[in-house]
């Protein structure tokens, strides 16, 4: 797309994101446009939810649009070692954007937030569904000296990490799901995606991608059950007590650097008992799906390296990988 068009789109959602209606007639002065354009524009971003009426154009709720100033605010001393901000408007996948332009310095930080993901993706190459101005996208780039004792214990870490941020906020009932998951009521709220990158002096450079759903339209919960997908989001948890996605973003951010800098030090031992505290499988009969094999068993925590583990019929396995999904229904 043009970065002139793409200005543009990005001119008209802030104009929308205060939630109200708008004439055309007022858009196009506002962008210097004519109302032809305006709704070729709006037309163009039918996909975001925005609303024609007879008066006019609005978008299902207010958006506060991510801004970095404002995150830079928000994590203030707290997260010093921030070297990075960038709010994007479009991107493919803000992991993606962060492994282009990775944390070179040891104990540093970049953070990546967008406002429509192209090709967010979650576990296994999955879609991460991330309409406009409804979820959290973000990812964190970081760099470790060495890796820390347990590293594939990581994505449980992060999970500590946002659990402690959201039932801080009031979101009580929000748990864990091994190994990237996190629940509410039996209904997937958030993802993690970890990716990473080893250099040969024995350096580590890791992304850390975040999407939360934040407040779905009645457009996308419509969507999301003509395919059977069972998601809540944070609006439905908190109502009116849901803080910003700039203060979100800004709280999860303080928190995941926390944790990381105590990763470093002690690995996932100090986290595992927390992580179990907050582990919605935790003694529930549950599926593993590895490939073609499939393994039913009582879940029973996890291992000091963050693997599952399962008592079966033929005693305890430890499982690495897998999809997980509880006997009596899927999650």
């Amino acid at each position: 797309m043009p970065a002139r068009n793409l200005h543009r789109r990005e001119q008209l959602l802030a104009l929308l994101a205060d939630g109200e209606l708008h004439s055309g007639e007022w858009l196009a002065t506002q962008l210097r446009v004519t109302r032809a354009a305006v709704w070729k524009l709006i037309h163009g971003l039918s996909e975001l939810g925005i609303e024609a009426q007879h008066q006019g154009y609005r978008l299902p709720h207010a958006v506060d649009l991510y801004d970095a100033q404002q995150l830079q605010q928000l994590c203030g001393e707290k997260v010093g070692c921030l070297q990075q901000v960038d709010c994007l408007f479009e991107v493919d996948s803000t992991n993606s954007y962060l492994s282009r332009y990775p944390v070179r310095v040891t104990g540093q930080a970049a953070l990546c937030v967008a406002e429509v993901q192209q090709a967010g993706r979650g576990r296994r190459g999955r879609t991460w569904i991330a309409p406009f101005g409804e979820s959290i996208c973000m990812s964190l780039g970081w760099m470790f000296e060495t890796l820390p004792p347990n590293f594939s214990s990581l994505s449980l870490v992060v999970g500590v990490a946002i659990t402690r941020v959201l039932r801080m906020l009031g979101a009580q009932d929000v748990g864990v799901k091994w190994p990237n998951d996190l629940l509410w009521q039996g209904r997937k709220l958030a993802g993690v995606l970890i990716e990473m990158r080893g250099e040969p002096d024995g350096q580590a450079q890791i992304v850390i991608g975040v999407g939360i759903n934040y407040r779905f339209s009645k457009a996308t919960r419509t969507a999301l059950a003509a395919q059977q997908l069972d998601v809540c989001d944070l609006h439905e948890i908190l109502e009116e007590r849901i803080p910003s996605r700039n203060q979100l973003v800004a709280l999860i951010t303080c928190e995941l650097v926390r944790c990381l800098n105590e990763f470093a030090r002690t690995g996932f031992v100090s986290f595992k008992s927390e992580w179990i505290g907050y582990d919605v499988l935790n003694q529930q009969a549950v599926q593993v799906i590895q490939s073609d094999c499939r393994l039913t068993g009582i879940a029973h925590g996890v291992t000091a390296e963050g693997s599952l583990l399962l008592r079966t019929d033929a005693g305890m396995q430890a499982f690495h990988s897998g999809e997980v999904s509880l006997r009596a229904g899927h999650q």
